[in-house]
């Protein structure tokens, strides 16, 4: 039987109740649960509404009768047990009973080795580790939830299982590390909760959503969701296999870049699920001939408009489009279909929303302190602190996670320049140098080489993208060479530069030659991708089709010898939908693509000519598999200004070159002279003037010939009105 609330022997302090009580006290665990006084044990806890507790055995065995303390739902009591082990809690009031597993009474999940690696920052399982976790644990079945926080006085789960009461569960701190933990028995997947923290002030913070949390709720709800692992069979082995034992930089790679909320709709407009989009987007880029799917952010985030940079979940697909095992059926599939899948990724800042990251536990822990390094003027957003080991750990670990959990192909990182530049988008004296006086992030550069050692090094079939718009050297070389260790970098320059040319009518265009030519000069610092990405067709700037100087044929036209000119120069490519059939509209994540112009010939050859130059490029070694190297590429018409004319040579060693042709005027070139390395005939790959494009028809019959002239050769050929032309050696 209890001692009467008089006596003292085994009894919490009275400051200590009230702490319980109040929801404030700083280290629960040694006041609830099961607590040993001399020989015996004593049981404590707190359960709002019951008016008598009754404790027992996991195994059902009776255990004690507990005293109510104080009349919010503090009880305790002598325990009849011999040995610590966990509780289960028999509640009664006028209205039932009910019973409490009390978690409490369980050890802690967490162990010292990760302790120690926590501590140091070089955790690479932090996933399995923080969050909220469905395990078994001390013969109960339960959700582990772990949280780094290490400010606050207290931190509790809060959620649809304890009323959103604070008091209810607080959790316990690993003072080493600055982690509350706490193993929550009975629950299970699709729970609500977010973290209630007081700070180190001592004032309540917002609630705060889970920084790992493996599922979110719809917006505009902003809980978190107990999630069960992945329960996914995955059947892309032999994709995945390739690309391990592939040089991506040899290998064909045309991504086509999409936003999921805005492909395809609904009937009623609202978003596809991933198994509906999985059905009809994956069909589609098999059929147009991309090599991969680059998703804008798919991450959890608050506000469509942000298009998911403002990600306030880095670990959970976004709920718009249905459950997390959903992605994986997507990326899967796609993987058997032979197509990548890369997501955008933003390391580069985070919003600052109340229920995210800002000030987590009352003081600026995933950010800096300091505005002038930690707040972005262009996107009023937060800046992630690059020199605090475990912040670089929650952003390393988190593209560790995607490779590993979701089996993505590659990550595009967005904004690397605001990163790698402590002066970024700030005038002077709104920024602060680094040790040396400098203006590059030697924290960020860190963090980036980090980052890239870890994920090819644990993923050897990864590819990561830098968007850098500068010409900070080695983006994408070795670590080791001093590189930051990207696999890929964005050219936008060649963006730049040619959207700049072909924005000229026609009759000017011969001034400004160099326009096209000097990409060539840098084309190999870096292994690039040439990007048209959803930034060029937004806010004002109008689709790429309106971007084209001239009438409506003049567009077109000049559109379609765009693609062929962008396909056969060198580098990956990448094309935002909708502009594979020249959307005329800006692009908006509010309504799906403008599909109906398909039923026009305009809009549908410019799709047809993106689809066979994806094909031609996939299947002929000599545009690919020396992309990133000078060895790959020859001028052969480099200074015909006058004409607007451009010509040069794709090869490799052992295959058929192809020779890319391009007249940038409305006037055909009835016999124009262009040299070649080898007599005989040059087959015709595409002519972006055929009839089935919407072109005029003008062309060569199919073939030109070659005759020989010194060392090399030279033919006459017809030069079609803004066109490319892409040919074929077939023999002497």
């Amino acid at each position: 039987m209890p001692r009467a609330i008089g006596e003292t022997y085994g009894l919490a302090k009275a400051s200590d109740v009230a702490a319980i009580v109040a929801g404030t006290h700083g280290d629960p665990f040694a006041v609830l649960g099961v607590q040993q006084v001399g020989t015996g044990f004593f049981a404590r806890c707190f359960i709002p509404h019951a008016e008598q507790v009754a404790a027992y055995t996991l195994a059902g065995r009776p255990a004690g009768e507990l005293a109510r303390r104080d009349e919010a739902g503090f009880f305790e009591g002598r325990l009849s047990i011999r040995k610590r082990q966990p509780l289960r809690y028999l509640a009664r009031n006028g209205d039932g009973e009910w019973w409490v597993t009390d978690p409490y009474s369980f050890g802690p999940v967490l162990g010292p080795m990760d302790d120690y690696y926590i501590a140091e920052g070089s955790h690479l399982r932090l996933f399995d580790k923080l969050g909220a976790h469905l395990i078994d644990h001390e013969g109960a079945s339960g959700v582990h939830f772990a949280v780094w926080a290490p400010n606050a006085k207290r931190v509790s789960v809060v959620g649809d299982f304890n009323d959103w009461d604070g008091r209810r569960h607080p959790m316990r701190l690993r003072r080493d590390t600055g982690v509350w933990e706490i193993f929550i028995p009975d629950l299970g997947s699709g729970r609500l909760y977010k973290y209630e923290i007081i700070g180190a002030q001592g004032v309540r913070l917002p609630l705060k959503a889970d920084p790992f949390a493996f599922r979110s709720e719809l917006r505009p709800s902003t809980a978190s969701v107990t999630a069960a692992l992945l329960a996914h069979e995955w059947g892309d082995e032999a994709h995945r296999n390739y690309w391990r034992n592939a040089d991506a930089r040899r290998e064909p790679i045309s991504i086509y870049e999409v936003h999921a909320g805005s492909w395809q709709r609904r009937d009623d407009g609202g978003f596809l699920t991933w198994d509906e989009l999985a059905a009809r987007l994956i069909p589609y880029v098999v059929d147009m001939g991309f090599t991969h799917i680059e998703f804008l952010p798919v991450t959890e985030h608050p506000f469509d408009p942000s298009w998911g940079y403002q990600t306030t979940g880095l670990y959970a697909p976004t709920a718009r489009f249905g459950e997390p095992e959903g992605f994986a059926r997507f990326v899967d599939g796609a993987h058997r279909a032979g197509v990548g899948v890369i997501l955008d990724w933003v390391p580069a800042h985070f919003p600052v929303d109340e229920f995210g990251l800002v000030r987590f536990d009352g003081t600026a822990l995933y950010e800096h302190a300091d505005p002038r390094k930690g707040f972005h003027p262009d996107w009023n957003t937060l800046i992630y602190n690059f020199g605090r080991r475990e912040v670089v750990s929650f952003l390393i670990n988190n593209a560790l996670y995607w490779a590993e959990k979701y089996h993505v192909d590659g990550l595009r990182v967005d904004a690397v320049a605001s990163m790698l530049y402590l002066d970024y988008s700030r005038k002077e004296g709104e920024w602060l140098p680094n040790e040396k006086g400098g203006r590059e992030n030697l924290e960020a550069v860190a963090f980036l080489q980090r980052m890239n050692r870890e994920l090819y090094g644990h993923h050897p079939g990864i590819m990561t993208i830098a968007e850098e718009s500068t010409s900070w050297p080695k983006v994408s070389q070795p670590v080791h060479e001093g590189g930051l260790g990207f696999g890929f970098k964005w050219n936008m320059g060649f963006m730049h530069d040619t959207l700049q040319y072909f924005a000229r009518e026609p009759v000017h265009r011969k001034y400004h030659h160099n326009d096209l030519t000097f990409g060539l000069i840098y084309a190999f610092s870096e292994n690039f991708v040439l990007p048209f990405s959803h930034d060029e067709v937004v806010h004002g700037k109008g689709s790429l089709l309106e971007k084209m100087a001239g009438d409506d044929w003049q567009k077109f036209a000049t559109l379609r010898a765009f693609y062929a000119f962008m396909w056969g120069y060198p580098g990956k490519k990448l094309l935002f939908m909708g502009q594979e059939f020249a959307q005329r509209r800006e692009w908006s994540e509010a309504r799906e693509l403008d599909w109906g112009l398909l039923q026009y010939q305009a809009h549908d050859g410019v799709r047809q000519v993106v689809r066979d130059l994806n094909h031609i490029y996939r299947s002929r070694p000599a545009l690919h598999a020396r992309d990133c190297e000078p060895a790959g590429f020859s001028w052969l018409v480099v200074d015909d200004a006058e004409n607007s004319v451009f010509a040069w040579l794709r090869k490799a060693p052992g295959e058929t070159p192809v020779a890319v042709i391009s007249n940038f005027t409305p006037i055909p070139r009835e016999h124009y002279r262009l040299p070649l390395p080898h007599a005989g005939i040059w087959r015709e790959l595409i002519n972006t003037d055929a009839t089935d494009y919407g072109g005029s028809g003008m062309g060569n019959g199919g073939s030109i010939t070659a005759r020989s002239e010194g060392d090399a050769a030279v033919a006459f050929m017809v030069l079609p009105p803004l066109a490319t032309v892409m040919l074929e050696f077939v023999q002497d």
